[in-house]
């Protein structure tokens, strides 16, 4: 029964798209569909943890360059969950958040946004995650 409800919502598959190499599965956490993405919000987003929620596209350029160093603070900050989400496949979450460029990366404590990051901007995105994974023992 809960493969029938896991094809119908779909499932949160691990992005190993940019790392084919590695035998390290990714800590990045891709959504496919609609209620499966907001079964996973839902029972995060009353935590103090951090999520990072990366808004790409295919087709953009940027996400694709950023996305190694995506992948690296995964690794590096393991308390804190790191989602991708496709606009094209999920433009209603992105519309959700006030998508309006990609990349554009999302950072969200206890259901609400705390941060935000538009455009590939690798030291930035560190930085604020760096930031507010340390303020969650505060909150």
């Amino acid at each position: 029964m809960g493969s029938f409800f896991s094809s119908l919502l779909g499932s949160p598959s691990e992005d190993s798209s940019s790392n084919p190499s590695s035998s390290e599965p990714s800590r990045v956490l891709t959504f496919h569909s609609s209620p499966r993405w907001q079964l996973h919000f839902n029972s995060v987003k009353e935590t103090p943890k951090l999520i990072v929620i990366d808004f790409s596209a295919s087709w953009c350029g940027p996400c694709k360059f950023i996305e190694p160093a995506v992948h690296g603070m995964a690794a590096k900050f393991t308390e804190v969950d790191f989602v991708k989400i496709d606009v094209d496949e999920l433009p209603d979450v992105a519309q959700e958040f006030g998508v309006q460029a990609m990349p554009t990366f999302v950072l969200v404590k206890k259901g609400k946004e705390v941060d935000r990051v538009v455009g590939a901007q690798k030291n930035n995105l560190e930085k604020k995650v760096e930031k507010h994974r340390t303020l969650q023992a505060a909150t």
